[in-house]
């Protein structure tokens, strides 16, 4: 690939600012200063810098970011923060996309990619990837609330039955359950359905993949595993 066009699909600009970029002598690979935009690239693990700042070529960019309190995941945000304000324009430039939503104050693990594919992968509804929630709730937690989780409520507005997975209760107000569809408010509308509230709802889990020391408001790129992780497809669904 051309130097020019790598840049480019990297989130750098037009390829006529990527050109400019060159030229100026501000991209550099290996510690060499790249002034011919028409170089040709061996894209395997390539490593390069803009403006000082070291970069790896990506393909696809694959990110798992611990969404805060207070942000929505929409690039046109109204009445809170977007969660696309926590990205460099280079990586906005590159398109990426929420894999699903989590509400404004709805706080853990977010997955955003240029991947159309891995999307599609993860949010359709039949792939039933597993997603694993902790909340905070009104109301003491029930032994009653938790069969009814187990064996399935109905949603209005929504065709079948919806039951969650490894429901259990850490202490009287506090449980942590895993879902498999994805559906609108899903978590928040099972437990209205049972006779309780959320009143604060963590991801802690998407398929195997987990958060672990990742600081509320960080992200980092997923690795090869890590992505495997994120599309595993439970058998409990």
């Amino acid at each position: 690939m051309l130097l020019e066009k790598m840049l480019q699909s990297q989130g750098f600009g037009s390829r006529k600012h990527c050109q400019q970029l060159i030229k100026n002598g501000l991209v550099t690979i290996h510690g060499e200063i790249m002034d011919n935009p028409k170089t040709k690239l061996d894209l395997n693990g390539l490593e390069y810098t803009v403006h000082g700042h070291r970069y790896q070529y990506r393909e696809k960019v694959y990110i798992a970011l611990n969404k805060p309190q207070g942000y929505e995941c929409s690039h046109q945000a109204t009445h809170h923060f977007s969660v696309f304000d926590l990205f460099d324009d280079v990586l906005l430039n590159r398109n990426i996309q929420c894999v699903g939503r989590l509400d404004q104050d709805t706080t853990g693990l977010l997955l955003l990619t240029d991947d159309g594919q891995f999307l599609q992968a993860l949010t359709h509804p039949k792939k039933h990837v597993a997603k694993v929630y902790q909340m905070d709730l009104a109301d003491a937690v029930t032994d009653e609330q938790i069969q009814q989780l187990t064996k399935g409520v109905e949603l209005r507005n929504e065709d079948g039955v919806f039951a969650a997975t490894d429901v259990q209760r850490l202490d009287t107000h506090t449980l942590h359950m895993t879902i498999h569809q994805g559906v609108y408010h899903q978590v928040k509308r099972m437990l209205a359905a049972v006779g309780n509230k959320v009143e604060r709802l963590h991801r802690a889990q998407i398929g195997t993949l987990q958060l672990n020391d990742l600081a509320e408001g960080e992200w980092i790129f997923l690795n090869e595993a890590q992505i495997t992780q994120a599309k595993f497809r439970s058998t409990d669904a």
